[in-house]
C-alpha cells in the first residue's frame, strides 16, 4: 500500500490533534484515502478534518473503532494507533502515571485490535500501524513509564504480525527518535539532550511509514541509525548499558 494504492481506503488515525498523527492523516488523505482523525478534544481535530476532507471522531482512542467504522461507511482498512503519553519519571513515579502510560501506550492498541480483527480476518486484509518509539527498541533515560510501555507497544505489534500475517494482516511499528512535536517538549531536558540534536519533522515520519508499507517492512525507522543501535544492544547488552549509563550520568550532571 503506497501513495498510489491508498485511494479509497478507510483510514483511522488516533492522536491526530497535532504532530505525527496530523502528518499521517494529511499523507493518507493526499493519497486519496478517506480519513477519520481522532483526539480527546474535538476542537483539536475539527480544523484538520475540514482541511483534508475527512471525519472528526472525538473520544478515548480505546473505544472509537465502531464510530470510525460508521463514519467510513462500514470499513476500516488501516488503523494508526498513534495516541500516546510521554510519561517521564523514574521507578518512583506515581502508580497513576504508570497505569495511564500502560492504558494509553499498550492497552488502547489491544482494545482496537480486538474490535478490528474479526472483520479483517473474515475478509483477509487489514493494516495496523503502531506509533511506538526508538525507546521501545532501546530505552530512554529519565522516562521509565514511557520506555517500559513503548517496549510493550512494540511487543504487541510484533505479536500481531507473527500471529496474523499469513491471514492478510499487515503490521508496522513506527520507532523514531526525536520528532519535533509537543511530546519532545514534554520530555524535558533528557529529551533535549538525547533526542533534540537529531530531531526530525513529523512529515519525515509519514514518509518513512509509506516507504515501509511499500517494502512490506515491519519496522519503520525515520532515524535509520536506530537499526545499528538495536543490533549493538542485542550483540553486547552490557557494553550498550554502560554507554547508556554514561549518558545518564551526563544528564544528572547537567541537572545538578
Amino acid at each position: 500500500m503506497t501513495m498510489g494504492t491508498v485511494q479509497g481506503a478507510g483510514v483511522v488515525v488516533t492522536g491526530a490533534g497535532g504532530g505525527i498523527g496530523a502528518a499521517l492523516a494529511r499523507r493518507f488523505a493526499a493519497g486519496g484515502a478517506r480519513v477519520v482523525v481522532n483526539d480527546l478534544d474535538l476542537a483539536r481535530i475539527e480544523p484538520l478534518a475540514k482541511e483534508i476532507g475527512g471525519f472528526a471522531v472525538a473520544g478515548d482512542a480505546s473505544g472509537i473503532v465502531d464510530a470510525a467504522r460508521e463514519a467510513l461507511d462500514g470499513t476500516v482498512d488501516v488503523y494508526c494507533a498513534n495516541a500516546g503519553l510521554a510519561s517521564p519519571g523514574d521507578v518512583f513515579a506515581d502508580e497513576e502515571v504508570w497505569a495511564a502510560a500502560w492504558d494509553v501506550n499498550v492497552m488502547a492498541h489491544v482494545r482496537a485490535a480486538r474490535a478490528l480483527l474479526p472483520d479483517w480476518l473474515e475478509r483477509g486484509s487489514g493494516r495496523f500501524v503502531t506509533t511506538a518509539s526508538a525507546a521501545g527498541l532501546l530505552t530512554m533515560i529519565g522516562a521509565a513509564p514511557y520506555s517500559v510501555t513503548k517496549h510493550g507497544a512494540v511487543a504487541f505489534a510484533e505479536w500481531l504480525s507473527l500471529t496474523y500475517r499469513h491471514r492478510g494482516i499487515k503490521v508496522h511499528a513506527i520507532c523514531p527518535q526525536g520528532v519535533r512535536t509537543d511530546m519532545l517538549t514534554a520530555a524535558g531536558s533528557a529529551g533535549e539532550l538525547v533526542l533534540g540534536p537529531g530531531a526530525v519533522e513529523p512529515d519525515a515520519v509519514a514518509d518513512a511509514l509509506f516507504e515501509a508499507m511499500d517494502a512490506d517492512r515491519f519496522l519503520v525507522l525515520p532515524h535509520p541509525e536506530v537499526a545499528h543501535y538495536y543490533q549493538a544492544r542485542a550483540a553486547d547488552p552490557d557494553r550498550w548499558m554502560r554507554g547508556m549509563n554514561r549518558l545518564q550520568q551526563k544528564w544528572e550532571a547537567s541537572e545538578a
